[in-house]
């Protein structure tokens, strides 16, 4: 059954919901800034055993964040953004569960099976999260990196999916096209998640109401999780309130 994932984005050192497809050097789009510390969200987690939950840094000026949330929650949260071969294990050591990689697995635009299989070796597939987050294009759903505004060659389908499976623990896919919206998920690529993986799926973006996480429970037959953001009353959202999600999570198990 789907569940829900929580999350923690952090932008600038401060806890943030943006519009994803705005990203850039310069700033973005930004539906929200929080008042609290990424510690506090991750306090928060723990409380109501929140797992497989995600912290991303989107650009920099976020370490002391993304530390302060690991080390209050150690185990319990995974960490992406800026993630590469050198600084990979050190994040393990901080408290991650496991680490998500995406701009590191791409050189000169193409995917580098070598640089998976370096980042394989060092902390393990068992500890390691594949980033498929993607844009919509003529061609289909395209692998997007730095921070979503690179739209790479390698496509979000049957194929890179079933090559990339044996490498990961999971896949984390967010639709940057409709990411911070909440104007609804992309059910498509969600239909095709479910269909293609066999290994653990987080998807994220445009969710606007707990109705969502049935809708992606439907799409997926259940092997599918979602994480909601913007949208959430903890993000100064109106569609969804943690509470709910935390109870729906307790229908799950």
């Amino acid at each position: 059954m789907t569940a829900f994932r929580p999350c923690i984005d952090l932008h600038q050192g401060q806890v943030k919901q943006i519009v994803g497809g705005s990203l850039t050097d310069d700033g973005a789009d930004t539906n929200f800034v929080s008042t609290h510390n990424a510690a506090y969200y991750a306090k928060l987690y723990q409380q109501h055993q929140l797992t497989g939950g995600h912290v991303i840094a989107l650009g920099p000026n976020n370490q002391p964040q993304v530390l302060a949330a690991l080390a209050a929650y150690p185990s319990g949260l995974q960490f992406g953004g800026g993630v590469n071969l050198e600084n990979a294990a050190s994040y393990l050591a901080a408290g991650a569960s496991h680490i998500i990689v995406t701009s590191y697995l791409f050189e000169n635009g193409e995917f580098s099976w070598p640089r998976l299989e370096a980042i394989k070796a060092e902390v393990g597939a068992e500890r390691l999260v594949l980033d498929l987050s993607c844009r919509k294009t003529d061609q289909g759903w395209m692998i997007a990196t730095d921070r979503w505004q690179t739209i790479t060659s390698t496509p979000v389908n049957a194929q890179t999916i079933a090559a990339l499976e044996n490498h990961c623990a999971e896949f984390l896919v967010h639709a940057a096209d409709v990411e911070g919206l909440q104007a609804g998920i992309d059910t498509e690529l969600v239909k095709l998640l479910g269909e293609c993986c066999t290994v653990p799926c987080t998807y994220a973006g445009g969710a606007r109401s707990l109705d969502d996480l049935a809708l992606v429970d439907t799409l997926s037959s259940g092997s599918v999780d979602l994480t909601i953001g913007s949208a959430l009353d903890i993000f100064g959202g109106q569609g969804v309130r943690l509470d709910d999600c935390i109870q729906w999570n307790r229908r799950a198990d």
